[in-house]
């Protein structure tokens, strides 16, 4: 078991206080976005190893199999594959879909060949490797996953009576949904800058007058526009991003995001984890390059109601959120001495061996981890504070709090 020091990013997106808040720490009065827990090497986690202090991607990078376990490297080869994040939202972030592991390595071997600088601002692909995430809410989370329905689309822009986009509206009530959803993506995409800019600002006008009515669907759909219209005026992504779902995540309840799927965090506080990759497409919200051709390759147009995950029971009383993909699984402890219905025991110890590496994060109360055999000491961690562990530790956990567990299925 090795405590980690992690680096928070500072995003311009990112809350001032929330990670501050969540840390016990002094803001700066700085956004404060990320809190990277991991090995990417644009800012691993520390331990201390040996009387001093080493980047976790060192420790791993001298010893791949004993810190990762010989089937995690087999599988994904010397390197952690996943980063656990906590991410704290106060303005929405760039709308944006992640290609998937084949589209990934066609591109950038592409990018390569091609003599593309991997730090161009026009460089779509910085790695070979795919990028699914979840998102698990700690506050009341909001965001933009998926498409909507073609023809709830459709009656959301009509209503706000906007000429330009009359046409749109159009394709959307009269083509196949996934041919409508692409189409007017795309002339939203191509469009002339000064006009869409102009609609933007009519759609935001229209849309600050209906936000006011009756709640639903509408009312929260026209309250987004209106927001990011403020955060990004003029930006097309303020008519594609009424294309897409909108959802709000309670405390405990998670997205998963796979390929392909258009979405945007707009504000909250989450435990974020993700393949360990930088491969993002942006379609708007962003002052950064959109490559609409290949943007139009990567966008599933699939649409329907995002899933929203919550946590099953599983053994020693892990809640897992479940994945379909093998580069990370994300699962919770919830200790509670005062729960009569605990199984367990309110004080009994919760297992934690793995084949693979761990990660575990305190995000509530005060959460003990103890080696099994007794031969180290134990690790308090407080809410914030964070842990590594290699492959094949047994380690158990005991507290009062909750504790997330990052680690790998193969």
């Amino acid at each position: 078991m090795d405590r980690l020091s992690n680096t928070v990013r500072p995003y311009a997106w990112g809350s001032t206080t929330a990670i501050p808040e969540f840390l016990g720490t002094p803001p700066t009065g700085e956004p404060q976005a990320e809190l990277w827990m991991g090995a990417h090497p644009g800012a691993p986690s520390t331990l201390v190893r040996d009387g001093g202090e080493r980047a976790l991607t060192d420790v791993i990078a001298a010893d791949p199999e004993g810190e990762l376990g010989p089937e995690t490297v087999r599988a994904f080869g010397p390197r952690l594959p996943f980063l656990l994040k906590l991410l704290a939202a106060a303005s929405p972030l760039s709308l944006q879909v992640h290609p998937d592991l084949a589209q990934a390595r066609e591109g950038f071997a592409d990018e390569e060949a091609r003599g593309v600088p991997v730090n161009a601002p026009e460089r779509n692909y910085k790695d070979a490797n795919h990028k699914p995430e979840l998102i698990c809410a700690l506050t009341d989370f909001d965001g933009l996953c998926g498409f909507r329905r073609a023809r709830e689309a459709a009656e959301l822009l009509a209503a706000l009576d906007v000429d330009a986009l009359k046409p749109y509206v159009d394709i959307l009530r009269a083509s196949p949904e996934s041919d409508a959803l692409r189409e007017v993506l795309t002339a939203v995409l191509t469009a002339d800058p000064d006009e869409i800019a102009d609609t933007v600002t009519r759609a935001a006008s229209a849309a600050a007058r209906l936000a006011g009515g009756a709640d639903g669907a509408g009312n929260h759909a026209y309250a987004v526009c209106t927001s990011l219209a403020e955060h990004y005026p003029g930006d097309p992504g303020v008519i594609a991003a009424m294309l897409l779902n909108h959802v709000r995540l309670r405390p405990g309840e998670a997205l998963y995001l796979g390929a392909g799927v258009p979405h945007a965090y707009l504000s909250g506080l989450g435990v974020e984890i993700m393949a360990n990759s930088d491969n993002v497409l942006r379609c708007g919200l962003t002052p950064k390059h959109v490559d609409v051709p290949e943007l139009l390759r990567i966008v599933r147009f699939e649409p329907g109601e995002p899933a929203v995950l919550r946590p099953l029971p599983g053994p020693g009383a892990e809640e897992r959120y479940e994945v379909p993909i093998d580069e990370f699984r994300l699962s919770r402890f919830v200790f509670d001495p005062a729960d009569p219905t605990d199984s367990a025991g309110p004080f009994a110890p919760r297992p934690l061996e793995s084949r693979t590496p761990q990660i575990l994060l305190c995000t509530e109360g005060r959460v003990v981890l103890h080696a099994a055999d007794g031969a180290e000491p134990e690790l308090a961690l407080e809410r914030g504070q964070s842990a590594y562990v290699r492959a094949g530790e047994r380690v158990t956990a005991t507290g009062d709090g909750t504790l997330f567990r990052a680690t790998v299925a193969v």
